[in-house]
């Protein structure tokens, strides 16, 4: 079963793409792990370029998600509006400018193993984008989340850009139903607390 769950510390979590109800077993762990953290802020950095077919995952799965009018998410990085290595640094000042308490997971592509192509890795802790090709950017997120697109090795930058988008497209689908599922069950839970408040207030009105 190429579905896996690690559940030591830190956390980390992968699944393939093509698992069957895979992107219902990834919107769990989303909600499992971000659930009582609903209260902040959660803001996507999706990072990439349009310019480069594997690298194109995260502002492809920023489009998606914005077309989707997710309610209790924040998206950076589209295809209208990249978030990329010219403007990283400016885009996490205005996410910490704009959010109190941002709870950010950044969202990129990558390469690895030919056993990993087509897996997507949910993880604690922060992405280091262009760590992968040599680039020097800041760290990103409390969690991340990485879509293997190609195998790793020689000229990647190369290998990036002749990655087939037809995989980066299924990739960055899979990751965009998880968040909606995600985002629908956030939305479920405030509708739930909503309803807790209104009923406490008129049992509270009714006594005095």
């Amino acid at each position: 079963m190429p579905f896996r769950l690690k559940p030591h510390k830190p956390y980390s979590f992968f699944i393939e793409h093509t698992e069957r109800n895979g992107s219902s077993l990834f919107a769990d762990q989303l909600h499992d792990q971000l659930a009582n953290e609903a209260h902040r802020p959660i803001v996507l950095v999706c990072i990439g370029s349009d310019r480069s077919t594997g690298d194109s995952l995260g502002p492809l799965v920023g489009t998606f998600l914005e077309e989707r009018a997710v309610r209790n998410l924040y998206v950076y990085g589209t295809l209208t509006k990249p978030v990329h290595a010219l403007n990283l640094v400016e885009t996490l000042h205005e996410i910490q400018t704009r959010f109190h308490r941002p709870l950010i997971i950044a969202i990129d592509a990558c390469l690895g193993r030919l056993s990993s192509v087509g897996y997507v890795f949910f993880s604690e802790g922060p992405l280091a984008p262009g760590a992968g090709v040599q680039k020097e950017l800041p760290s990103v997120g409390e969690y991340n989340i990485k879509a293997v697109v190609n195998v790793s090795g020689f000229m990647e930058m190369m290998i990036l850009q002749n990655t087939r988008l037809h995989l980066v497209y299924e990739l960055a689908r899979f990751i965009t139903e998880g968040f909606a599922e995600f985002d629908a069950r956030v939305n479920r839970l405030h509708h739930e607390e909503a309803a807790i408040t209104r009923l406490r207030q008129s049992r509270d009105e009714s006594k005095s």
